[in-house]
């Protein structure tokens, strides 16, 4: 008996929706690409419930012919290309002819259109795939109108790992901040159940367009461009680049763009965040937009089913063109560090170091100019473990992992960690003998020495105590004479709305000064840094459905010390209230609060063993 048979073309169908279809922010990617191929300059998406009622889109583009209607929905059906060639010079933004296939074989989908040359517009109606109805209907001027109900109706385990309404929206609404900030020549609109998200006019000015939909400040922006041939083949970049004043808790406003197509690349983003982590403290993260134009024929956009990856020919000798030009906008453009609603001016002496001058010369030992060609980017053998997320926006962000700066536990037999409970009585008779460079505590115990991340430590404490007050229902608080204002992004504002009681229960007393700005008015006591603890709880998922053991980690992520000197009776302080810690050394996301350099270790380097 055969085992072996084709399948059917239904379930054919819904197996190639799920590969291109994840989730309402997919199909909103598909079709805002599609009435932007179209040369749409008006585009408006309605939606309800997040996209899983209804996805509705209404653009002014070309529009479809009707003899073309029930074709566009037949797989591999596209008028983007014809021949294999034709894969090697992309210039759509689709070409697979795969999106409104996978679209209609799982939604009821309804489609009017109708073009410039046209009397009338024409309706097809699919249903699971298969056509309920085409008709003529009436349409003003031209263009397409697209809605796609009840998604996922015939695929009920895929709708049923839908995530809530409020991380599905984010996720929407970071593929609609992709190509807003891309086409920012275009009218874009978005609306969830009746209300603007984000309705963007058309500008010529890019660095407005990014404020806009990133509600960020645009006078601390910075724009620079480059003409430059690698090979003899012509390239061109756009920086837009934040200077020290726009900074993250994660990587969530690092845009790249090639060929008008927003895409991710890990070793771009490395090289960039690593000009700037001269002058960013550690834990923080820069926005930055970068618009590469690449000769078609040197860029493969053909090696990711959603086309979110891509491979650059030349990306070897790209890196140190970005970095430089990175570099030198910083050093010649960035304004300073501003402190609350005060304003400072530039230095008058032009001649003083800046700040990323000064870095520079601690790094890399006042060199003129940096060797890029050393910097290791992330590869697929060795992965990027500063950034373990891309800078893509299509995607959940996740909570960066840091690594420790001094030694591995690993590198050395002879550099253990000692068991727990060894190393708890060690460290408890251990003298403090000072620190290092503000960040290290170094203590003395026998034939050992012990060295504290203050700043992990500090977490730990901060952490397990904020965890017990919260499953207490007891978070002590301190109430702020003037409130600390935070200008949110669309989906923190989504985030804290739908949050707003929790957040009140962990200490976090707010109120809405306008459409964009909260007013932080009570904060959690063990909480340093306000704006970083608040920002991190409105990051990824919504706390409203969070446990409260994610809610401290998260609150705690920006505690407290990393550079604060602490004199020997806070030292001693941390030290007792981490020994008292249920877990004292690790720190809230991984890393080791302390760790055991032996005499055994010490007499191998100086080549006494």
């Amino acid at each position: 008996m055969k085992k072996v048979r084709l399948l059917p073309p239904q379930v054919i169908s819904k197996i190639a929706a799920g590969e291109i279809i994840e989730r309402p922010a997919s199909v909103v990617k598909e079709l805002l690409e599609n009435s932007l191929d179209a040369g749409a300059t008006d585009i408006t998406i309605h939606l309800k419930d997040a996209g899983k009622t209804l996805i509705h889109i209404q653009d002014n583009g070309s529009g479809i012919e009707a003899d073309d209607l029930e074709t566009i929905f037949q797989r591999h059906a596209t008028s983007k290309i014809r021949h294999a060639e034709d894969l090697f010079a992309i210039h759509s933004l689709g070409f697979r002819g795969e999106a409104l296939y996978s679209v209609g074989a799982i939604s009821d989908t309804i489609l009017k259109s109708k073009t410039s040359q046209q009397e009338t517009g024409f309706a097809l109606h699919l249903r699971g795939g298969e056509k309920v109805s085409l008709k003529p209907c009436t349409f003003k001027d031209h263009g397409t109108d697209i809605e796609i109900k009840e998604l996922f109706f015939n695929t009920p385990a895929r709708r049923k790992f839908l995530k809530t309404n409020t991380t599905e929206l984010n996720q929407i609404l970071n593929i609609f901040s992709n190509y807003a900030i891309l086409h920012n020549q275009c009218r874009l609109r978005l609306t969830h159940q009746g209300r603007d998200l984000l309705n963007l006019a058309p500008t010529e000015d890019i660095n407005a367009r990014i404020a806009d939909t990133l509600n960020l400040d645009k006078k601390h922006m910075i724009l620079t461009e480059k003409a430059f041939s690698l090979d003899r083949q012509p390239y061109s970049v756009t920086l837009v680049l934040g200077d020290i004043n726009i900074t993250r808790t994660r990587r969530d406003m690092q845009f790249l763009f090639v060929n008008g197509r927003p895409v991710a690349h890990k070793n771009i983003s490395f090289h960039l965040n690593k000009t700037y982590n001269l002058i960013l403290p550690d834990g923080s993260f820069p926005f930055f937009a970068v618009f590469l134009n690449i000769p078609a024929g040197e860029v493969d956009v053909n090696i990711h089913p959603a086309k979110r990856e891509v491979k650059i020919k030349q990306e070897q000798r790209l890196y140190p063109v970005l970095r430089a030009l990175c570099e030198e906008a910083l050093m010649t453009q960035s304004n300073i560090k501003q402190a609350g609603p005060f304003t400072f001016e530039t230095p008058a002496n032009a001649d003083k170091p800046s700040a990323l001058e000064r870095a520079r010369a601690r790094s890399y030992g006042n060199k003129t100019s940096l060797d890029y060609s050393r910097a290791e980017a992330p590869s697929e053998d060795r992965p990027d473990r500063a950034d373990p997320n891309t800078s893509f926006a299509f995607s959940l962000p996740s909570y960066e992992k840091e690594e420790p700066s001094l030694f591995t536990p690993q590198a050395d037999p002879d550099l253990l960690r000692a068991p727990k409970d060894h190393l708890h009585t060690k460290l408890a008779s251990a003298r403090f003998i000072g620190s290092f460079i503000n960040k290290y505590l170094l203590f003395e115990n026998d034939r050992s020495l012990l060295l504290i991340d203050q700043h992990a430590a500090a977490e730990r404490i901060a952490y397990e105590s904020l965890l017990r007050q919260i499953r207490k229902g007891t978070v002590e608080t301190q109430m702020l004479l003037s409130p600390v204002t935070i200008k949110l992004t669309v989906q923190e504002r989504l985030i804290r709305e739908d949050a707003h009681e929790e957040l009140e229960k962990i200490g976090f007393s707010t109120s809405m000064l306008d459409a964009e700005t909260v007013a932080v008015h009570s904060y959690p006591q063990l909480i340093k840094d306000i704006e970083r603890s608040f920002r991190q709880l409105l990051s990824g998922e919504t706390i409203a459905t969070s446990d409260p053991d994610s809610i401290a980690r998260r609150a705690c992520r920006s505690s407290v010390m990393s550079g604060d000197k602490m004199n020997p009776e806070q030292v001693r302080h941390q030290r007792e209230q981490l020994l008292k810690c249920l877990d004292p050394f690790t720190c809230p996301h991984g890393r080791p609060t302390v760790l055991e350099i032996t005499q055994d270790f010490l007499d191998k380097q100086f080549l006494r063993g």
